[in-house]
Order: structure tokens, then C-alpha cells, then sequence
């Protein structure tokens, strides 16, 4: 399935962030720009899983409509954590601040990255190998 195995790419690249030069301002933009993107994957890999599981939400929900939803269905999806998550993503865009930027990065490698590996552990354990197959297999 496409859609996890970019979600689980890009999670790879973002738990190596703890081995990068945090104190330099390009490597924290770009490290924020990656948790962007991987909430992005996330919450849509999250719709079509919901879609799969036959959730009525799932069709047309906003992100926030399907964290909630996830939260229903999946016992390793901790919602406050998602929740904090999706408003950090939405606000994101205006840090000016260092301070607020640091704050933000703190939380994505204590408690972000870490929320991201037990979805993608999660997922693997509900799902397993249906996971991996092509896009026209996953029904």
C-alpha cells in the first residue's frame, strides 16, 4: 500500500533527527518541514485504513475528525498526543519566536516521533502484510 510504505519512508528519515545538529537553524526548519509531512501521511494513511475498516467518517472527514475516529478504533493511538499534534501542525507556519521553534522541536522528538513509531508498530501489528500490498490489492 502506497500510502504506508511513504509513511513508514518518511518515518525513517524523521528518527534520525536526534542524530542531526539541532542547534543549526536549517537543520531544525527542516526538521519541523518533516514533521509536517509526516502528520500529513499519517492522518491520510490513517483515513484509508478507517475507509478499509468501513468507518462512514472516513470519506469526508477533516484531520481532526479522523484522529478522532482512529482514536476509536485503535487502542495504540493516544489522542490527547494527536490532538496536540494536529494544532502544532496548524500553527506551525507562524513560528517566529526561537523559543516557541525549540518548544516545538522538543515536543516532536519526545513525544511526537515516539507517538509516530507506534502507529507505524501499531498498524503492522493489526494489519501486518496487507499493509505491503500494491494499492489494487488493498480492498
Amino acid at each position: 500500500m502506497k500510502k504506508y510504505e511513504n509513511f513508514a519512508s518518511a518515518l525513517a528519515n524523521l528518527e534520525d533527527a536526534p542524530n542531526q545538529d539541532l542547534s543549526n537553524d536549517f537543520v531544525q526548519s527542516g526538521l519541523i518541514n518533516k514533521f509536517n509531512l509526516q502528520f500529513e501521511l499519517s492522518w491520510k494513511l490513517l483515513k484509508r485504513l478507517l475507509e478499509y475498516e468501513g468507518a462512514t467518517l472516513a470519506a469526508s472527514g477533516s484531520p481532526r475528525a479522523i484522529l478522532k475516529e482512529a482514536y476509536r478504533f485503535y487502542d495504540f493511538i493516544d489522542e490527547a498526543a494527536w490532538l496536540d499534534m494536529l494544532r502544532d501542525r496548524n500553527t506551525n507556519v507562524h513560528i517566529y519566536d526561537n523559543k516557541l521553534a525549540q518548544d516545538l522541536i522538543q515536543r516532536i522528538l519526545n513525544v511526537y516521533i515516539p507517538a509516530f513509531c507506534r502507529l507505524r508498530d501499531g498498524l503492522m501489528g493489526r494489519y501486518g502484510d496487507l499493509l505491503l500490498v500494491p494499492d489494487d490489492q488493498f480492498v
